[in-house]
């Protein structure tokens, strides 16, 4: 028999909140986190918006000294690594012969975006020899796993999946099958991320995918909405312990919901653009691994970007896969509060699925005013919704033409 996969603790970082409650609280009242961009001056840039994580202090949650070796894309994913450990139960490393049972995989889309930007200005201005040796190990991405397992003594498989927007997710499926192989019984796995810098908002300004609703920030963001015009960029991190079920069960952890099904494959077609068959195919991969008929799905927590292309293709693709049972089923995206983390996307939006299934609460797609024809699916608009879901998929796709779905269902032993 297959081996079971659950989900025991959850972490949160996002520009709604610093822990998963203040995070869940705020999605619930439609509250958005996008802003005028205070990290750097945006004044000559089209976009000038973005959701920045507000009022974060890296020494709540890691010691001084190693938070000024970190990049803050690490100091996120050591912070919602930490929360998600509290809640799971853990509250010492781990020792032993069970420590090589530990897998830390998370990722991130860019890594340390912002060291690099720095310590680029201190070569211009100073030379070589002023760089700081911590320059690397704060740049890489692979250094969020390796500080999360050195932190926790994790000596089991520790590697980060780098696979832009998908990233997070990929890294939670990845997870789970190290799991069912037998190769870890525990794992801390998600995405963070931290490119609202120059270089990050600049770049994407370039592609003309960011919305420039610069006089109206909180209502920029507006997936599925006719009048939607790109993303907007956030900043943050998603961490899930998962386990075992008979060595959670052993411990007596509290169980949130159960990993059941991953898909992942690509498009093979463009590197931003998405493919109209790549999506579908990933879902009923992920509905075949976990075994779920189409009409169990209650709730889809979407890519839903806010992007034309985007919103568009995955209403269609959730259509196709589940038929007349996608006009009974909820969608939402967190996007239109929280912006479009990146790499740490899928593993916040697997948190927030995880919450809908176990609160029995749906969050909404905020600033849902204009229904567009091709999107024509119940998103949830505006107002958070109370209702029982049994099964949920949480979708994630990337540049590249990377897709992932991750299914949960409600726990049953």
């Amino acid at each position: 028999m297959q081996r079971r996969v659950v989900v025991t603790g959850m972490g949160l970082v996002t520009a709604v909140g610093i822990g998963v409650e203040q995070t869940w609280q705020n999605l619930l009242a439609g509250k958005s986190g996008i802003d005028r961009i205070t990290l750097f001056d945006p004044t000559d840039y089209a976009s000038q918006i973005a959701g920045e994580v507000k009022g974060f202090v890296p020494e709540t949650f890691i010691d001084k000294k190693e938070a000024r070796r970190m990049d803050r894309f690490v100091q996120f994913g050591m912070a919602a690594s930490s929360m998600a450990m509290e809640m799971a139960g853990f509250d010492k490393p781990f020792e032993g012969e069970e420590s090589s049972r530990v897998a830390t995989i998370l990722g991130s889309g860019i890594g340390g975006l912002g060291t690099l930007e720095e310590e680029h200005k201190t070569l211009l201005a100073k030379g070589p020899r002023r760089l700081s040796p911590f320059f690397i190990p704060m740049m890489i991405v692979n250094l969020l796993p390796g500080h999360v397992s050195i932190r926790w003594g994790a000596r089991g498989p520790s590697w980060s999946p780098v696979s832009a927007c998908a990233t997070g997710a990929h890294a939670i499926g990845e997870a789970m099958r190290t799991i069912q192989r037998g190769e870890a019984d525990v794992a801390l796995c998600g995405g963070a991320e931290a490119a609202i810098t120059p270089l990050g908002i600049g770049g994407f300004n370039a592609m003309r995918a960011m919305s420039t609703r610069n006089d109206s920030p909180q209502t920029a963001s507006r997936p599925f909405d006719k009048d939607r015009d790109g993303f907007v960029q956030g900043e943050g991190a998603g961490v899930f312990v998962i386990e075992e079920l008979e060595h959670a069960k052993k411990r007596g952890a509290n169980i949130i919901c159960e990993l059941v099904g991953y898909g992942n494959n690509a498009d093979a077609s463009h590197i931003t653009a998405p493919a109209p068959d790549g999506a579908p195919r990933c879902i009923e991969l992920a509905l075949r691994d976990a075994k779920l008929r189409p009409e169990e799905v209650g709730y889809v927590n979407a890519h839903g970007t806010s992007t034309p292309l985007n919103d568009a293709n995955e209403t269609a693709a959730i259509k196709k896969v589940f038929g007349a049972h996608a006009y009974k089923m909820a969608v939402s995206s967190t996007k239109s509060m929280t912006g479009h983390t990146l790499g740490a996307a899928g593993g916040i939006e697997a948190v927030i699925s995880a919450l809908a299934i176990s609160r029995g609460v749906l969050p909404p797609t905020m600033n849902y005013t204009t229904p567009d024809p091709d999107c024509d699916l119940d998103y949830v608009p505006n107002q958070a919704r109370e209702i029982r879901v049994d099964a949920a998929i949480s979708n994630s796709f990337g540049f590249g033409g990377t897709n992932v779905v991750l299914a949960m269902r409600r726990f049953k032993d």
